[in-house]
């Protein structure tokens, strides 16, 4: 099954583990605020509201932070803005422990969001670059259990540091470990070089350096278009669920914070697992098929676990099924937006269409927290996650396949239809059927 890791050179491997780890520690420092959130509602004051404003916050600031940084990775390279980035949510991460108010916190969330958005989308460019055609999506796609992975992180430190702290000083002490991911910078610098396909466009192409709006150019801006939709449905849905599970488990099914941390890696589990199904899916049997099938199973999941009146045990269940589904949809996004964009303009729209798919989503938790003031919470989260889903198969089925495809060849067209997606996605399947694994 992991054969295709093994068959990887060094520096396809060493890049792996650089992507790897920079996702997982980008969760650890995101979902620390998450796990926070109880506790600073019942330190601040603060209402379900401003909870969701918060959250969403940091969404919209990633969807600046990754266009910048996406810009920035196509002009000066893809090593060095990773770098940039990771040092640069650490900071802000380490910051938020010493605000006191809403107002304060907000600002510090939301530049720390600058540095959340900009990491993933030059993480996923690089690794997306540097792994060869056949497994890119196994690969990339395994990458999200960095995220799981990270997640879990935070849910064991956030379960041994409220067990021994005071709640006043917990919080604090959770985000000032934020700062840890700056350590893997210093191994970046040592051991990563740029992928092949951007070494050779910038030898090539020296001169060229793509304007901030390159990706709105007419050869480009449908498939941007299309592409933003997809991320929306994706994250908005998404990270209703990642936003307001905590609350949910405690607020609603009253749950201890033992307990919490219990059913969250259960659904952490699931994460993990997700990230592998959907590469292997992606590779299998294409790009959209994927999105379509995941997305939906996913919708029936999440309106199962907040909308049914299902016991703890069942609940425990889905929440390994809300995981792997999760992670299913969000861990293709990698792959296959590099596989829409030609290089000289592929990490600016990985960066943007990603993250803005990022904040466009992010209306979703801040949805929530204004519906739950006259839904049930479980309802409200159920409804603002199902239509994000439905998002995803709409946007899928305008796309096109690109399970196979070489980046060093990508073009891409503004007259994409579904008909055409269609039939370049049984074209690509009889290319690749015969390299791909069993």
């Amino acid at each position: 099954m992991l054969k295709w890791y093994t068959e990887m050179t060094k520096p396809e491997k060493r890049t792996y583990w650089a992507c790897f780890s920079g996702w997982g520690l980008d969760a650890m420092d995101t979902q620390m605020y998450a796990l926070a959130i109880p506790t600073l509602i019942a330190l601040w004051g603060m209402t379900r509201g401003q909870a969701g404003v918060l959250g969403t916050t940091v969404l919209i600031m990633a969807s600046l932070g990754g266009w910048i940084a996406g810009i920035l990775a196509d002009r000066y390279g893809r090593v060095r803005v990773l770098q940039i980035t990771i040092l640069w949510f650490s900071a802000f991460t380490l910051l938020s422990a010493f605000t006191n108010s809403f107002g304060q916190l907000m600002i510090t969330r939301g530049l720390q969001g600058l540095g959340f958005g900009g990491e993933w989308a030059v993480g996923a460019v690089l690794i997306s670059e540097t792994i060869r055609p056949q497994v890119r999506g196994r690969a990339v796609g395994s990458l999200q259990a960095g995220w799981a992975v990270g997640y879990g992180v935070a849910v064991l430190l956030s379960t041994l540091i409220f067990s021994s702290l005071q709640p006043e000083w917990a919080w604090r002490v959770l985000f000032a470990i934020g700062i840890l991911p700056t350590l893997l910078v210093l191994w970046i610098r040592r051991h990563i070089k740029e992928a092949p396909v951007f070494a050779q466009i910038r030898r090539e192409h020296a001169a060229d350096r793509p304007g901030i709006w390159a990706v709105f150019d007419r050869s480009t801006r449908v498939t941007t278009f299309k592409a933003i939709l997809l991320t929306f449905g994706i994250y908005g849905g998404n990270y209703v669920m990642i936003t307001w599970l905590p609350a949910y488990l405690k607020l609603v099914l009253h749950l201890s914070i033992t307990n919490i941390g219990g059913y969250l890696a259960i659904n952490i589990l699931g994460s993990f697992a997700g990230a592998f199904l959907n590469g292997w899916m992606a590779d299998r049997f294409g790009r959209r098929r994927t999105f379509i099938v995941i997305a939906f199973l996913q919708a029936i999941a999440v309106a199962t676990y907040t909308l049914a009146p299902i016991t703890l045990p069942v609940t425990l269940v889905l929440g390994f099924v809300l995981g792997t589904l999760q992670s299913g949809t969000a861990a293709g996004t990698g792959a296959y937006l590099a596989e829409l964009f030609p290089t000289r303009i592929r990490a600016s729209a990985q960066g943007l269409c990603g993250n803005a798919g990022r904040a466009i989503g992010a209306i979703m938790p801040a949805m929530v927290g204004v519906l739950s003031a006259k839904l049930e919470l479980g309802a409200a989260m159920g409804m603002c996650a199902c239509a994000s889903y439905a998002l995803v198969v709409i946007a899928a089925l305008m796309l096109p396949e690109t399970r196979g495809r070489d980046l060093s060849d990508v073009r891409v067209s503004a007259a994409n239809s579904a008909g055409k997606a269609m039939q370049e996605e049984d074209m690509t399947a009889q290319r690749t059927d015969t390299a791909l694994p069993r």
